[in-house]
């Protein structure tokens, strides 16, 4: 074969090209990694055709030569639905093969919700590269719907309903015939069955269908898995039932063979069926509770509303929702839920948004207010003119958040399947020992013990509990925040915020409200309150500065009339000036002041004990002369100091960090209670703050608006942005609260210790399960009933000698499955405390 055979060709789409030089730059820099024949860089379409040998280079190597050259190889992002995975072995035989191909830079498979995400170079994959491939591996691969997550097709697919009937369907015929079996079996227990159901022939018919139609999917798993030289699940129970399913029917056709001094040829067909019965029905209550896990994300889709009514053509109008286009004007009567996102136009309402914020009390809406798709009106009606519609809502954008943190995987998560996929092979191996062992010294018929050992030991050892163990509480844990207001961006941050330390609150919009009020109005020269305010008013109207705008705000919810102003002038870091009313008024800080020479007349020591309340004192003149002080102050939020508490409960240490003046900051701080400030610290110097901590050796979270604060968001181990739910806010930050109050970092923490305590429970026993119960299956408990001791009450599970019957095996392993679903979907009971 020829080098050039050996070639393969991959085509790559490049951002940032812009001439004729960046063609040859992206060209050349190709060309220099090793293994590259050639490649040709087509501008117009900006794509790169590169042919290279994928002995000596990979598409992730083109990738990051693009990308060094200073240009951006394009990734695409694909979601599809995997059928037949079973445990977490089976997760490695998925996410290896979809990494096998040329182009895909990373694949991450989720177990719990039978979901694979892949990130490709765009343009070097279709969609039937990825489904031949993972069919080749053993498995089918669906593509989820491109309406996303509000398709009904992907409800169902969450509620598993296709694969819970085929289940329930193989697991009545597989039971139906697995009783009869099992009775005819034991003519001793059940003398009054008919004579022909015992027979071996007619147990060898009834128990053919139970092995290779119900339990089909057992061989179509492992022999996915042996063409690619690997084992899973599926190997464990088709090696174990198939072994006492052709035992027994070499024995059914050559029962000398099996004959003994001690005991007579016997045959094993129910064991093999109870077997297979016993995995179908922990299969199906299974599915049936992982669709339970995912309650939450179904509870969001739900609350879509089918219809809209718009006015078209001045007429109101129903028209499905997915017609429904930027810049409608939707009408929406009381009680009825809002379709999409938009801005009132006319009328007013209090609107019902608790399904985005968990906060129950209704939000008033008037002309302007913004409103969010599935939001229920509670009140009255109004129009409202659509911003965001289908993908772009806030509940598309939540739901598409968290379903991708519910299929991303924690470090606990990976060390799972890391060790799954050495469990099997190890398993196998200590089967095959004990069945060596036991057919050289066990006990007489030695074969058939020998044989019933391996059995146990193979089926009791499935590890489908440890590769359930972390998927499904991480979707109940992500899906419990989404209900209440509080998205959680993947598995890592959810596993980061339980080791949370230190908590550093931004104070304005965090701590604070983040709207500067009067809190004071101190007149002097004669004036009263209402008089200064209404000269320090009519000067700012024309400032744009916060502090002018909450004077102006005050006044006029005061009622005061302002006058027209003549010869405003903005100073900057001093404040303003203007003729009001034929009188010279001037705003400014006490420096400014000062720096004027003008008299104070004793109002510095007002103006002191001001600051050390933490507010902003404005001096206000009247023709040079100080007429007095308006105390401006962006004050604390009502929940602020009780949540601080509750964080310091948990044992985190909370820090305030702002760039206003220490006195100012500790003020602020002392009436949070809030001990530690760093203050004075510059917008871009935020980050670099959260940095110290870290080095310190500290776990830090991060808590901001999501907007200003992103580096520092960004920088932490988990960024909180707090209230804003914006785009930005989602982008920078691992939590986002929807609510908007500080209360919600404690929930998102608490949420947090709740969720990998959950899982350290489920791995613990699925980890305790699998290695407790191996050494009995391989027969320990022999040492101790070699003398056939065996209490008459444990014969069946324990038979004669302590050889645990292969079918207790199944049932047990079975329960563990079952029991870790059902030990994460606890979860859902976790309560949020609302103030």
């Amino acid at each position: 074969m020829t080098t050039k055979e050996k070639n393969t060709q991959i085509t790559l789409n490049v951002e940032g090209m812009t001439c004729a030089s960046c063609v040859m730059h992206v060209e050349a820099a190709l060309k220099e990694v090793p293994g590259v024949a050639d490649a040709q860089v087509n501008l117009a379409t900006e794509k790169v055709k590169v042919e290279f040998d994928p002995a000596h280079t990979t598409a992730r190597d083109l990738a990051e030569a693009v990308d060094d050259s200073g240009y951006k190889a394009v990734l695409d992002k694909t979601a599809m639905n995997i059928g037949g995975m079973t445990c977490a072995s089976c997760v490695a035989h998925v996410e290896d093969a979809l990494n096998e191909l040329e182009g895909v830079m990373s694949a991450t498979v989720n177990l719990a919700t039978e979901k694979a995400t892949v990130e490709y170079l765009a343009g070097s994959l279709v969609w039937e590269d990825f489904r031949d491939i993972v069919a080749d591996a053993g498995y089918s691969a669906e593509p989820v719907s491109e309406e996303g997550a509000g398709d009904q097709a992907e409800v169902d697919r969450l509620a598993r309903t296709g694969q819970i009937k085929a289940l329930r369907n193989r697991l009545l015929v597989a039971a139906g015939l697995g009783i009869i079996i099992f009775m005819g079996s034991f003519k001793e227990w059940f003398p009054w069955m008919p004579s022909f159901l015992q027979n071996w022939y007619v147990l060898w018919a009834l128990a053919t269908p139970v092995q290779f139609w119900a339990g089909a999917q057992f061989y179509q798993g492992a022999w996915g898995a042996a063409k690619h030289r690997t084992t899973n699940m599926n190997t464990l129970i088709a090696m174990g039932t198939s072994t006492a399913y052709i035992y027994s029917a070499l024995a059914t056709l050559f029962p000398d063979l099996f004959t003994t001094q001690a005991a007579e040829a016997t045959v094993y067909f129910d064991t093999a069926a109870i077997i297979v019965s016993l995995i179908l029905l922990g299969r199906f209550l299974e599915a049936r509770a992982k669709g339970q896990t995912s309650e939450a994300i179904r509870k969001l889709m739900g609350l879509r509303p089918k219809t809209a009514r718009v006015v078209r053509d001045d007429q109101e109008i129903d028209i499905p929702l997915i017609e429904v286009v930027v810049d409608d004007v939707v009408v929406v009567r009381p009680g009825e839920r809002i379709p999409v996102d938009g801005e009132l136009v006319d009328g007013s309402s209090a609107v019902d948004e608790s399904m985005l914020t968990g906060e129950s009390m209704p939000v008033e809406k008037t002309i302007g207010s913004p409103v969010y798709g599935a939001t229920i009106n509670k009140t009255g009606s109004f129009r409202f003119r659509t911003i965001k519609v289908g993908r772009d809502t806030t509940l598309s954008q939540i739901i598409r958040l968290v379903e991708e943190a519910q299929g991303s995987k924690a470090a606990i998560q990976r060390l799972a399947d890391v060790v799954s996929s050495y469990f099997v092979p190890a398993v196998i191996a200590i089967a095959s020992i004990t069945f060596v062992v036991w057919l050289i010294f066990g006990p007489d018929p030695a074969l058939t013990f020998a044989l019933l050992n391996f059995v146990a030991v193979l089926i009791i050892a499935c590890p489908c509990a440890l590769g359930l163990a972390t998927p499904t509480a991480i979707m109940v844990g992500t899906g419990k925040g989404a209900e209440n207001g509080i998205l959680i961006r993947n598995a890592e941050a959810l596993e980061r915020a339980y080791k949370i330390q230190v908590v550093v609150l931004d104070k304005t919009g965090t701590l604070t409200k983040g709207t500067p009020v009067v809190t004071d109005i101190v007149a002097a020269d004669g004036r009263t309150e209402d008089d200064l305010l209404t000269l320090a008013a009519s000067a700012e109207r024309s400032s744009e500065h916060p502090l002018g705008e909450a004077i102006v705000s005050t006044a006029q919810e005061r009622g005061l009339s302002l006058e027209d102003t003549t010869e405003f002038q903005a100073l900057p870091g001093h404040g303003v000036q203007a003729n009001v009313n034929g009188f010279s008024v001037t705003l400014g800080n006490l420096a400014f002041i000062e720096s004027q020479g003008l008299p104070l007349n004793g109002m510095e020591k007002k103006a002191l004990e001001l600051s050390t309340q933490g507010k902003t004192p404005v001096f206000v003149t009247v023709d040079q002369q100080v007429s007095g002080i308006i105390a401006v102050a962006d004050t604390l939020r009502t929940d602020a100091r009780e949540a601080v508490q509750s964080m310091q409960k948990l044992g985190l240490e909370v820090i305030m960090l702002t760039g206003d003046n220490r006195r100012t900051a500790e003020a602020i701080a002392g009436e949070a209670g809030i001990d530690r400030v760093l203050a004075e610290v510059l917008p871009d110097q935020k980050a670099a703050q959260v940095r110290a901590l870290q080095n310190e050796g500290k776990m830090v979270a991060m808590v901001g608006d999501g907007i200003n604060d992103a580096p520092a968001l960004v920088q932490a181990d988990v960024g909180i942005a707090i209230g804003t739910g914006t785009d930005v806010a989602m982008e920078a930050a691992d939590v986002t609260l929807m609510r908007g109050d500080l209360q919600g970092v404690t929930h998102a923490i608490a949420l947090s210790k709740a969720t990998i305590r959950t899982i350290k429970q489920n791995l613990f026993w699925a980890f305790f399960y699998n290695t407790a119960l191996i050494p009995v299956a391989a027969g320990v408990l022999y040492l101790l009933f070699s003398d056939g001791s065996v209490p008459s009450g444990l014969r069946y599970v324990l038979g004669d000698y302590g050889f645990l019957n292969p079918v207790l095996a199944a049932a047990a392993m079975a329960l563990s499955s079952v029991t870790v679903v059902t030990n994460s979907i606890r979860l859902r009971q976790f309560k949020v405390k609302r103030t």
